[in-house]
């Protein structure tokens, strides 16, 4: 029998946060997940729903409330889905984020032993985002423009995002409020009318650079040149527009033609000294300071002396490769989307850099081919999505066993499980270090060392 029932009102303490920012309370041993409550906070609480393992409650009113809460400064932060922790002061964001790594490492990975260190943060942990993909639709008979509700494709309507560039927040604002003006129409998902569903700003932090994306259902678009126009008077640092042709009644944001309207087809970056041309759909991390953190990071685990053969599994556009590259005798960087190693081979010769090789294909299949021509690793990289490693290139580590393990990851979860599968095949996890990739959200990335063989 569950000790709490539906609409029942508590006076609780709130003890931990969720991965996605929720307080969480026990009452005898049931927990109640509340979301805008915090870690420390005795706080009055109405319960919305109870399953047979756990609860939903409302926030009524803080009784004690956390040293660490502060005044979320953005109007919309209440119904945003964009950030989830806002409330929590950045030092208490930092020691959240700390937990959630260790946490996951101790519970999943079964390691409590292996030393996590306090997270690298930002000195100024806002309008670090150098893109955004804005949705835009219509409600109440008015054009809106923002970023999802929690949980849903509702728009929480704004024209400012504290997170996002001011230049974003000017294209945001500037396309909502003339929209109807030019003759187009926000798309609306339920029915799959209208024209514009989302607007991608991106901007390159080295060179100030500015593309505009305008993802579109259909090809023809005779207002295309009304829409460029404005985006220049908006923004005149942009230097490319682009449209993106999605005729899919699907919730992926780009379809597969992209068609540049006006100016270049990409823009230039530089992270660390590396030059990158970024494309309307090129993955290029979000935060580039902190990109820099993370990659000095990736750079110090691997511990290069100049004469080692490294591979990137998972390696994109080559960004870490080319860090990689700069001091290794030889990258070679696999990655299974095909574009994107065209992408890399690009921009390798962009920087003069003639020490790697590129291929594209699933690394579980195209590292053992290398290893059979005689291409072994000392260092290998592995930068995977959230859900982790493909369980077959787990595999292919340990059969290969290249001395040491460099693992960049944006899942604390899947990072400690794929330490524990590499553990039990004979690595050795040396630390961990945790890098604050996006303030005022509960997402973040970390950096493991894993050496063959006995700790050092």
């Amino acid at each position: 029998m569950k000790p709490v029932n539906k609409n029942d009102r508590l006076l609780v303490h709130v003890e931990d946060l969720t991965h996605d920012g929720a307080g969480v309370a026990k009452v005898e041993g049931y927990p109640l997940f509340i979301h805008g409550a915090l870690p420390g906070e005795d706080v009055h609480i109405h319960v919305l729903k109870t399953l047979k393992s756990y609860g939903f409650a409302k926030l009524l009113e803080i009784e004690h409330p956390s040293p660490f809460r502060v005044e979320a400064p953005c109007p919309v932060f209440d119904t945003c889905g964009g950030c989830q922790i806002q409330h929590l002061s950045y030092e208490g964001q930092m020691t959240f984020k700390r937990k959630l790594v260790r946490d996951a490492i101790t519970r999943i990975g079964k390691l409590p032993d292996v030393p996590v260190h306090a997270v690298k943060g930002m000195d100024n942990p806002w309008r670090y985002r150098n893109k955004s993909q804005i949705p835009f639709g219509m409600e109440d008979g008015r054009v809106v423009a923002g970023f999802y509700q929690p949980r849903s494709h509702r728009i929480a309507d704004t024209d400012i995002c504290l997170i996002q560039t001011p230049e974003a927040d000017s294209i945001m604002a500037g396309i909502k409020h003339k929209l109807t003006e030019i003759g187009i129409e926000p798309y609306e998902e339920e029915t799959h009318r209208g024209q514009l569903r989302h607007v991608v700003v991106r901007k390159a932090r080295a060179t100030g650079e500015v593309m505009v994306v305008l993802v579109t259902k259909k090809k023809k678009f005779p207002q295309a040149a009304a829409a460029v126009e404005l985006i220049q008077s908006l923004v005149p640092e942009t230097v490319s527009i682009v449209q993106n042709i999605n005729p899919e009644k699907t919730n992926v944001i780009f379809g597969d033609e992209t068609i540049t309207l006006w100016g270049k087809d990409v823009i230039e970056d530089q992270i660390g000294g590396v030059r990158f041309e970024i494309s309307a759909r090129s993955f290029y991390q979000i935060n580039p300071e902190q990109t820099e953190v993370l990659y000095g990071q990736a750079l110090e685990y691997a511990n290069l002396t100049g004469e080692e053969t490294v591979i990137d599994a998972y390696c994109g556009i080559g960004t870490i490769s080319l860090f990689l590259a700069k001091r290794a005798k030889f990258v070679m960087g696999v990655e299974i989307v095909a574009p994107a190693i065209e992408d890399a081979k690009r921009n390798a010769e962009l920087n003069g850099i003639s020490n790697t090789l590129f291929e594209a294909g699933p690394a579980e299949q195209v590292i053992p081919r290398w290893y059979k021509e005689g291409k072994r690793a000392d260092v290998l990289v592995v930068d995977p999505p959230r859900k982790g490693c493909d369980e077959q290139l787990l595999h292919t580590i340990l059969k290969q066993r290249p001395e040491r393990v460099v693992y960049v990851s944006c899942n604390p979860a899947t990072l400690a499980r794929d330490l524990r599968i590499l553990e039990d095949g004979g690595y050795r996890t040396q630390e961990v270090q945790p890098v604050d990739m996006f303030p005022q959200s509960t997402h973040c990335e970390a950096v493991a060392w894993l050496q063959l063989g006995a700790k050092e």
